[in-house]
């Protein structure tokens, strides 16, 4: 399977409700993951408990899709362009939009860098 493949595979069970079984197939033990604001999650454990709180936080999932996905199947690395629109627990709704770079080491990310306005 191609890196462009995976991300594929990746990003298609997140649309479809998978997150959660998404990140434990294609995030490594070790896995860092960097925010646009620079806070920075280290270890699978940390950034999977930072997962299940947003899911958490999220009251309806009205939508998700990619914009586009790109792959330098040389330097294992993909980039993702996603939004999704959701309804939190306090009821406020917010189409959220990021790029997100990924670094894998064989069928796992072991580094993620989100690109967003973290005003919105």
């Amino acid at each position: 399977m191609t890196y462009l493949e995976k991300a594929q595979d990746l990003y298609g069970m997140i649309n479809s409700g998978q997150l959660m079984d998404a990140f434990e197939k294609y995030y490594h033990q070790d896995c860092v993951m960097v925010e646009a604001t620079g806070d920075r999650r280290e270890g699978k454990d940390t950034n999977r408990q930072y997962e299940e709180n947003f899911l958490s936080s999220v009251k309806e999932f009205h939508g998700a899709g990619v914009g586009s996905i790109a792959a330098n199947e040389g330097d294992k690395t993909t980039t993702v362009e996603s939004w999704m629109d959701v309804t939190f627990q306090d009821g406020n709704r917010v189409k959220l939009g990021q790029v997100a770079v990924q670094k894998w080491d064989g069928d796992h990310i072991v580094n993620e860098r989100f690109y967003y306005n973290p005003g919105n």
